[in-house]
Parts: C-alpha cells; structure tokens; sequence
C-alpha cells in the first residue's frame, strides 16, 4: 500500500512539474488558507512523518488574508505562536480548539511564523505571511495538485503508518489550569476536554491545605476561589484528581480515566499572562490495537 500511495505523489508531482515548465510566472493568491492537524496527531509520531503534524506544514498567507485553524482530528489541540522550547510569542493563540471547532486570524503582521500545540508539543508548523507574492504556475495548481496528494498521501501512507506506529491508541482528558488575583485570594479557572468531568480540587500552600472540593463540571469550563494569594517564595500548588465523566450521583456509569493528577504551581500577581505558564495534564489510558482499526472507547 505504501508503495502505491508514494508512486501516486510522484505521478501527481511529475505532472505539476510538466505543467511549471510550460508556463510563466503568475501572481499567486494567498488570500485565504485553512491548517489541519494530522489525523491521530495527539499522540508522538506524525512528527516523524514527512508531511509532519499540520496540512500543510508550511503554509502561506497574504498580508490581511485570512489563517483558519481547522480542528478535524479526535483530540483537542492548540495553534499557538511561537515554539514549546521558548513559549509563545503573542501573535495568535487560538486557546484549546476541541475536535470538530476551528480559529480564524487575520494575518496582521508579515514575516515567518513558528507554531505549535501547547497541549502536544511535538506538533509543530510554519506560518508564511506575505506582503506580496510572485510565484510559478506550480503555485497556481497548488488546490489541485496538493489536493489530490493529500487524498492519495493521506489516506494509504499517513493511515499506513498510523497503523504502523500508533499500536497504543490513547483516550485522553485534557485539564487546563490558569489564575488570577482578586480582592484578598486567587480565583482557580479550568478548561476540560470533555463535558460533565466530576473530579477532586486540592490546593496547598506553604503545607498547608487551603482549599479542598470535589466538584462536577458540567461545561468545559469551572472555577474556584482561594482564600489565599501566592508569590514567587510561596506560591499556591494546585492538585487535580479525575473522579470519572458522567452525571452526578451516578459513579456507577461513570467512564473515563480516573485517579491521575493534573498540578499547577499559581502565582496570581502574574495573571495577565496566565495563559503562557499553562498546566497541561493528559490524563491516559492505554490498549494494544495489534494494528486493529477499532479505538476502544470507555
């Protein structure tokens, strides 16, 4: 199969070749461009595939033109600027994009633009914003022959390869946590993955237990309140426990990882930037497929 898919590309490649040589130069329009990440993406290999963990890897934009952040895969994932070795760098940052949801910036600034996923670091791409734009006709068939690539490519060498590497399939439970100075405490925010996470909040300062709950979130979102405030001697640590995913008062049809941690350290006279110092906990539960296509769901 993958002898196949890699004649398909260069079949496709000989003929846009054929048709750059033909024809002159032409003004290529980079008006609009939507990224995906690579199907199976939220668990380590695509990075080692040579179409990367974004379509397209590399991707190019006008000035003023307009980036969509399309999330197609099963996990949720981040497009932030910058790099996971030196953190994000502000020109967008998209926060979690569950699967199905998508982004749109506009491209406000030119020059080249490294990203990546704050939740899966080893997903990594390149942002191109142009101010103006000459190319060859290999650009001008870039729809049509990129397209039928990645229908080819994507569908017998990426699945063959996710079928190669990925034997472990992996169900995750993302948790997000961020602060916040208020008035005389600290305001605790989190971001789940999935709806109706029941879990266990934990927060200790100095030794000390200041804060101790075991609550239900029904939306993606909850937040708690601390009467206490953190500094960089002694900031606040928070724990979060999974309990299970399903409705309160029903631990006996609940699903879902249980019993690992997601931690933070909080210091909220930084809350502005909050964001940028994320705790990201993948909460896991691993089966063998033996090259099965079937995900066990929990």
């Amino acid at each position: 199969m993958k002898t196949k898919a890699i004649s398909s590309f260069f079949v496709l490649f000989a003929i846009a070749a054929g048709v750059v040589a033909m024809t002159p130069g032409a003004f290529a329009d980079h008006s609009e461009v939507t990224i995906v990440p690579t199907q199976g993406s939220g668990a380590p290999g695509c990075e080692e595939v040579e179409y990367g963990c974004y379509i397209p890897g590399v991707a190019t934009v006008d000035l003023g033109g307009k980036v969509i952040f399309l999330n197609d895969d099963s996990a949720a994932h981040t497009f932030s600027a910058g790099t996971a070795a030196d953190g994000p760098t502000g020109e967008f940052d998209t926060s979690m994009v569950m699967a199905g949801q998508s982004y749109e910036w506009t491209a406000d600034v030119a020059g080249e633009i490294d990203y990546f996923c704050m939740v899966h670091p080893w997903m990594v791409g390149l942002l191109i914003v142009e101010e103006e734009v000459v190319e060859e006709v290999h650009e001008e068939v870039h729809e049509e022959v990129v397209e039928e690539v990645h229908e080819e490519v994507h569908e017998e060498v990426v699945e063959e390869v996710h079928e190669e590497v990925h034997e472990e399939v992996v169900e995750e439970l993302i948790v997000l946590i961020s602060d916040s100075a208020v008035k005389g405490g600290t305001q605790i925010d989190l971001e789940f993955s999935e709806l109706h996470v029941n879990y266990e909040i934990t927060a200790t300062q100095d030794g000390e237990v200041v804060l101790q709950e075991t609550a239900h979130a029904m939306e993606s979102t909850a937040s708690h309140m601390i009467d206490a405030v953190g500094s960089d001697d002694n900031p606040i640590d928070v724990d979060i426990v999974s309990l299970g995913i399903g409705a309160p008062g029903a631990e006996a049809d609940w699903t879902g990882p249980t019993g690992s941690v997601a931690t933070a350290k909080v210091v909220p006279e930084f809350g502005t930037i909050a964001m940028m110092i994320l705790a990201v906990a993948i909460i896991s539960i691993v089966a063998v497929t033996a090259k099965s296509r079937v995900i066990p769901r929990f």
